[in-house]
């Protein structure tokens, strides 16, 4: 189903011819396939835009799509697959005249982005960690330096296109026909060609080579954080520099820990008989087995906090110290008496009074317990 052309633009119904065109022209240029090389859907995202601004930048169509939609102009006879627009090429050209394409590929062209993701747990992430990763980027073929010729043998002039590495072309649009330059499609804008293509990259002067490199996790970094490395991405090409290499952090669960910010939340099974009486028990940190103190009377899902026991902030100075781990108490009740532990159970709770209970609301509750135990 086709988006609603305002949404594809990212401007208001009530939107002047002029913000149309802003809108239009800077999705152009953040969708042309030179700043979008590793994005594959680039060039459907700016048809649907190019399809959008054919429609709002004409007065009858846009009325007419204002009152009835797709399905208006659609009765009306629009068709954007007849509007001769034969590729993300042509269209580009088409709006701006067809000199930001051919000017990237005569000149220095820096070399795209590559993304990837690496797996540390938790405590990686809480005091950082060096992780290897692998990943495939283009590179410059070293047999031939980056040429795409066969070392010892000659570049020539392309003679398709004289050496100027463009040709012009003549392409149908909404305005007309328009007189458009494109990249010579035997040299790909050069100007020059190898007599004898590289055995190596066929001419291409780059290959596909994998990389290692080591990335330093810092200490704090949150699950779904991404780290950029500059200048460690695809080559560039005609001198052009390199891409960045981006990572993309996942930590992965621990299962006695919640995070929270830099805090770190788990739970203590506390008996029953101890969360009345306190006591001194262990808990899991990341740091080991610590002891932490059960003040008598822990109700359940009190709080007691281990200070400095969570994750440093991501960006630490003197005066940010770790989180805190928060241990909530999970007051366990117990199960299958035998007769000895019932009887001692009931003779508690007949000494039992509504003193006892932390809270005054909760008045007369200990009355009905010992009712149900014939106390």
């Amino acid at each position: 189903m086709a988006r609603d052309y305002y949404d594809v633009l990212g401007v208001a119904r009530g939107a002047s011819d002029g913000d149309v065109k802003k809108a239009f022209r800077r999705l152009a240029r953040e969708l042309h396939p030179d700043v979008n090389r590793e994005d594959p859907g680039a060039e459907e995202r700016f048809k649907e835009a190019a399809e959008a601004y054919e429609v709002l930048s004409d007065p009858t169509r846009r009325a007419t799509y204002d009152r009835y939609g797709h399905e208006g102009l659609r009765q009306g006879g629009y068709s954007p697959a007849a509007e001769g627009f034969g590729s993300f090429a042509d269209i580009f050209d088409a709006f701006f005249g067809g000199g930001f394409a051919g000017a990237a590929r005569n000149g220095p062209v820096q070399g795209g982005d590559v993304a990837v993701s690496v797996e540390v747990d938790l405590a990686e992430a809480a005091r950082g960690a060096s992780v290897e990763v692998s990943y495939r980027a283009v590179a410059r073929c070293e047999r031939c330096k980056g040429n795409g010729a066969e070392p010892g043998t000659p570049i020539e002039t392309c003679e398709r296109c004289g050496g100027q590495g463009r040709l012009q072309a003549v392409t149908r649009s909404p305005f007309g026909q328009v007189v458009r330059t494109v990249a010579c499609d035997v040299c790909g804008g050069d100007g020059r060609v190898a007599r004898t293509p590289c055995k190596v990259c066929g001419g291409e002067g780059r290959t596909t080579a994998e990389r290692r490199v080591s990335v330093d996790i810092p200490a704090g970094i949150a699950d779904g954080q991404r780290i950029r490395l500059s200048g460690r991405g695809h080559d560039g090409e005609r001198g052009g520099p390199a891409g960045d290499l981006y990572v993309l952090v996942r930590v992965t669960d621990d299962e006695r820990f919640v995070r929270d910010g830099d805090d770190l939340i788990t739970v203590l099974d506390v008996p029953a008989p101890l969360a009345a009486l306190g006591a001194d028990l262990e808990v899991d940190t990341l740091d080991g087995l610590e002891s932490v103190h059960v003040p008598p009377g822990t109700q359940p899902h009190d709080e007691l906090r281990l200070r400095g026991r969570g994750l440093p902030p991501l960006r630490r100075t003197a005066s940010h110290s770790r989180g805190d781990l928060r241990v909530v108490v999970n007051v366990v009740i117990p199960r299958r008496l035998d007769p000895e532990q019932r009887e001692l159970l009931q003779r508690l709770a007949g000494t039992l009074s509504d003193d006892n209970l932390r809270e005054p609301e909760h008045a007369g509750v200990f009355s009905k317990l010992r009712r149900a135990f014939g106390a």
